[in-house]
């Protein structure tokens, strides 16, 4: 077994990472420097919110910091993930380079405040693209689809196979988020339990607080990878979660420049890479292929 460099960041959340022996995970630790390649001399039209960032030289990203595979803090204090990277892929195009990106933690329930009090430039943080967020900001992508799932105590001592099961069942998700919120709809006998990051639900579960936790397939399997003596994916996604990049409503030129970056991303094999590298490598996955961006 090599123990990566999520081992480190698990850790530090308290989550044990006990096993890594997939060939994608040995194959993601070798490429794991290979990032985007920062572009020089960049040139953008004035007034664009590219223009203003290449010349500043700097942005500022909000991610997940408890997030394993797609946003978790590393001992050093960066964060580390397949959200992150893509957040890097962007901002090399704009000539941006990953030690000057500022991370800003976003947690579900502050992110479009945060891309509307410009407290953040963009957001990269597991985000669902849905309607009622597009009345307040905008998406590029999606860049990854995700689906709600369910996890366990090892040994599903409950025998929870899906969301039907969860009535009189105490279940952990986090406030903000599109999993909770298809909980309190559309399984309202569920007893829904409110944390403000999924590590905590982690605890819960672990400590019997809760019977289950919920949200996208791809988090808790991050969360398992770090726990598998005590944690087990149900593995019955029943909904459809597009991640998308959030940023100002109205900035379509921001939109459509992210946008046409994803799309070469998906071309030239840099998406594919940043994928075995971080949640594939925890996962033992292939890198999926990508979903068309959607230019609303």
């Amino acid at each position: 077994m090599r123990i990566t460099r999520y081992a480190a960041g698990l850790a530090a959340l308290g989550i044990v990472l006990t096993g890594c022996s997939s060939e994608a995970g040995n194959q993601a630790e070798e490429a794991a420097e290979g990032t985007a390649e920062v572009a020089e001399d960049v040139e953008f039209e004035a007034g664009t919110t590219m223009a203003e960032l290449a010349e500043a030289g700097s942005m500022t990203v909000g991610t997940k910091f408890d997030q394993p595979g797609f946003g978790l803090l590393n001992p050093s204090g960066t964060p580390e993930g397949f959200d992150v990277e893509i957040a890097k892929i962007i901002a090399a195009e704009m000539g941006i380079a990953a030690e000057d990106i500022e991370w800003t933690e976003t947690v579900s329930a502050n992110r479009e405040p945060f891309i509307e009090n410009g407290q953040v430039d963009m957001v990269v943080a597991t985000y669902t693209i849905n309607d009622a967020r597009k009345e307040r900001i905008d998406f590029a992508g999606p860049y990854y689809e995700a689906g709600q799932d369910i996890m366990v105590a090892a040994g599903n001592p409950l025998g929870i196979e899906g969301p039907e099961d969860l009535a009189g069942k105490n279940v952990c998700s986090v406030e903000g988020s599109t999993p909770a919120e298809t909980i309190r709809t559309d399984y309202p006998e569920a007893q829904l339990t409110l944390f403000d990051v999924y590590s905590k639900c982690a605890d819960a579960l672990t400590n019997g607080q809760v019977d289950a936790v919920t949200t996208d397939n791809v988090i808790l399997t991050g969360l398992v990878a770090g726990n598998p003596d005590g944690f087990e994916l149900v593995g019955n996604p029943f909904t459809e979660e597009p991640y998308g990049i959030g940023i100002e409503k109205g900035d379509q030129e921001f939109r459509d420049f992210i946008n046409d970056t994803l799309e070469q991303a998906y071309e030239d094999g840099t998406w594919a890479a940043a994928w075995d590298r971080t949640a594939g490598a925890i996962s033992d996955t292939e890198a999926p292929e990508p979903p068309d961006v959607d230019r609303y």
